[in-house]
């Protein structure tokens, strides 16, 4: 039987090229033609959704399931294994014809530890042909490199006051700290995912997220980040935790160990 992250790592690679495959049928959008691009959008998120949902519910039936696109069933308040799905994230740039979405996969266990309880997660770009998941080989992470700018990865569309009027005031702590002269960079990404992705790919330094979002937004992207040693956290330095009602998520960073001291906590 495979294991919970080959069952996550395998479906997650079919839902992806699933939406890759629906979105080459689509053809062109015309970039005026909203209806059609929303309709791309929704077939895509309804059928990853059915798929993985599917796929869950035949080979961990006694698993309840959270997924963006699905009704948040009552079982989950007292499960012991919830699998966190979001479908299809970054589903605007999946309808722009874009690179920078994930399927992502997560299974939260109950614990009586204070730590996330994610024991599982798998972020799939298949746009981009990678997949990274918590069974991956331990590798290093990238460095902070103080001949250039810090590079801040931000929500295209949801920017956190860090990336403004805070900006001047982090470049300055980092000069004072002796980790660049250079300043910030901020560097427009779009799922949750795609953004972890790019810290791993020594591309970014830091994700970080002040509006709140769903768990189905972070929870695989979460678990990678923590399997690879990236520093995690709220912004006021706490766990983030999972399996909750409603399934909210205030704040997030996500960014390499040396800068943790300036963003977290």
């Amino acid at each position: 039987m495979e294991s919970d992250v080959e069952l996550a790592t395998r479906v997650a690679k079919l839902a992806g090229q699933l939406v890759l495959e629906l979105r080459e049928s689509f053809g062109v959008v015309e970039p005026d033609d909203k209806a059609r691009r929303k309709q791309l959008k929704d077939d895509a998120d309804r059928a990853a959704h059915d798929l993985i949902v599917g796929e869950l519910a035949q080979h961990r039936p006694g698993d309840a399931v959270l997924s963006e696109e699905g009704i948040d069933q009552a079982q989950r308040a007292d499960a012991d294994r919830v699998w966190i799905v979001d479908p299809l994230d970054g589903t605007a740039e999946y309808g722009k014809g874009l690179a920078d979405f994930a399927i992502h996969i997560a299974l939260w266990e109950r614990s009586e530890t204070d730590d996330s309880g994610l024991a599982v997660g798998v972020v799939d770009l298949p746009a981009a042909g990678i997949t990274r998941t918590t069974a991956d080989l331990p590798v290093e992470l990238p460095t902070l490199d103080g001949d250039r700018p810090v590079r801040l990865v931000v929500s295209r569309s949801r920017p956190p006051a860090l990336a403004g009027a805070g900006l001047e005031r982090f470049a300055a702590q980092l000069a004072d700290a002796g980790v660049t002269e250079h300043g910030v960079e901020v560097v427009n990404v779009g799922s949750a995912g795609a953004k972890v992705a790019e810290l791993l790919a020594g591309r970014a330094d830091a994700y970080v997220h002040d509006s709140g979002f769903y768990e189905w937004d972070v929870a695989a992207p979460l678990a990678v980040a923590q399997h690879y040693g990236l520093a995690t956290g709220h912004l006021d330095g706490s766990v983030v935790t999972f399996n909750h009602r409603p399934p909210w998520v205030a704040d997030l960073v996500v960014c390499l160990p040396g800068l943790a001291p300036f963003l977290i906590g």
